[in-house]
């Protein structure tokens, strides 16, 4: 709905705008974030870098209302295992003392305050990596700015996660859900409008020792990899909080993802279980479009009540 040029334009500022992000983000190089690390443990008050502030703020909130499934505050537990890294690749499992002592000491985002513009840290084990939804909140400042540019009709993607507003040529966007082998695909969600869809996956982040996968997120209970899931896939308003939601859904694994999508306010769920089956509550079924028409698919309980409009308490 732009003219080349324009839209040209805002590409350009975007990217710049995302190389401003991944520099005050970055969870292990010097920078805002990693001057917040430093001076956390003090239990001293300091004023936070304005970029970092939005972010404990977020993560608080999503860190409360999924019970502490998503934590960004063990950022210690993710070096231990070397996924502060890019590359994982030849690394192996840490020794089962060192990550009972981290899960001992039991960082939380809860261990961070908040007093205007001030922070303060409550537990030396505190290390935050906001890694589980950069991208997203990234993605949800890149839409205002576009929105500031005159756009109406976009897709910002990130890895996983996508953001839309407005149409594509009249037509809803078509975003692809992976296959649980991180290769083809699974099935095509239709988003329209302004919407956001974040995968998390184990495929994404891992590596093998000994004939044994070993991923991301970690499950800040025990220490180790997620083990119920191999991905989830969440729809939501904006990319951040679809981020942290699918994050706490992989955690809570197929026993426990429900309870926690409805105290998140989620209301559009994928989840492909360890043995490759999917499940979905009714309204994501709606929206779905499986590459195999043959797909054996179960659906859950719904997650909000229809009449109301508010997550359902079934």
């Amino acid at each position: 709905g732009v003219s080349r040029a324009d839209a040209e334009r805002a590409a350009r500022l975007l990217e710049e705008d995302f190389a401003f992000m991944d520099r005050a983000w970055h969870a292990w190089d010097p920078g805002p974030l990693g001057r917040v690390n430093q001076l956390l443990p003090t239990g001293e008050a300091f004023v936070a870098p304005p970029s970092i502030m939005p972010l404990v703020g977020l993560s608080q909130s999503l860190y409360e209302k999924s019970g502490g499934l998503f934590n960004p505050a063990i950022g210690g537990l993710n070096h231990l295992w070397g996924f502060h890294g890019d590359d994982v690749k030849g690394r192996r499992p840490p020794e089962a003392r060192a990550i009972r002592r981290l899960v001992a000491a039991d960082p939380g985002m809860d261990d961070v305050h908040i007093d205007g513009l001030t922070l303060r840290g409550s537990n030396p084990a505190v290390d935050l990596d906001f890694s589980t939804i950069t991208k997203g909140y990234g993605i949800d400042l890149a839409v205002e700015h576009l929105r500031e540019l005159g756009v109406r009709h976009a897709m910002v993607s990130a890895g996983g996660t996508v953001r839309v507003i407005g149409e594509r040529s009249g037509q809803p966007w078509r975003i692809t859900v992976r296959r649980p082998s991180g290769s083809g695909v699974l099935a095509v969600l239709q988003l329209r409008g302004d919407e956001s869809i974040a995968t998390v996956a184990d495929y994404e982040h891992n590596f093998v020792f000994e004939g044994k996968t070993y991923h991301q997120p970690l499950d800040p209970r025990t220490g180790y990899p997620a083990s119920g899931a191999h991905s989830v896939t969440v729809i939501h308003s904006d990319a951040a909080t679809a981020e942290g939601a699918a994050t706490a859904l992989f955690i809570a694994g197929p026993e426990g993802w429900v309870e926690v999508a409805r105290r998140l306010g989620v209301r559009y769920v994928l989840m492909v279980d360890r043995a490759g089956s999917v499940v979905m509550d009714p309204a994501m079924a709606k929206r779905a479009d499986f590459f195999d028409k043959g797909q054996d698919v179960q659906l859950s309980p719904p997650l909000v009540d229809a009449a109301a409009g508010e997550p359902s308490k079934q």
